[in-house]
């Protein structure tokens, strides 16, 4: 049992990485570019959704940072459920719609990249790490956010709804 909580943790932190680098990709209001309005304090709640059909509650809370005259995004993520937790941190850029950056969880020392599209609110995103790839959809609106991911992994889906402040 211990063995599959380590390999679920493993895999659980891949698909955070995959939830951090789209939370870091989204539109929101104090800079410009597409990282207007997303600085500061996020926190929320969701679901993991695991190949054997099991799902999980997860909690969350994430802190922006941008810069570069809103162009950058610096962001950290600490989630915890009942059986593991992990702490990311990612840099994202943007290059007029196109979206590039990076991630890595220090616990673990996993790490990965991202590339995708963002705009009006919605921002779609392919992240990679070494054995892992899934798909992330973000859409910002106010000061609430969701975040849909998906892969053929372990983990085939992770859901998270935050609010700031």
């Amino acid at each position: 049992m211990t063995l599959l909580r380590s390999s679920f943790s493993f895999h659980a932190l891949k698909a955070a990485g995959v939830a951090t680098a789209m939370l870091l990709s989204a539109s929101a209001s104090h800079a410009e570019g597409p990282f207007a309005g997303f600085e500061g304090s996020w926190s929320g709640t969701g679901t993991v959704a695991l190949s054997d059909g099991t799902k999980e509650r997860i909690r969350c809370r994430a802190t922006y940072k941008v810069g570069g005259g809103g162009n950058q995004l610096a962001q950290t993520l600490r989630c915890a459920s009942d059986s593991y937790k992990f702490d990311l941190t990612a840099d994202v850029a943007s290059n007029g719609d196109r979206i590039s950056g990076n991630w890595s969880e220090a616990s673990r020392n996993i790490n990965g990249n991202l590339q995708g599209k963002a705009g009006g609110g919605n921002i779609e995103v392919f992240v990679e790490a070494a054995g892992f790839a899934a798909s992330i959809s973000l859409t910002t609106r106010g000061n609430k956010q969701s975040v849909a991911i998906s892969s053929k992994g372990d983990i085939r889906g992770v859901n998270i709804s935050m609010t700031r402040g």
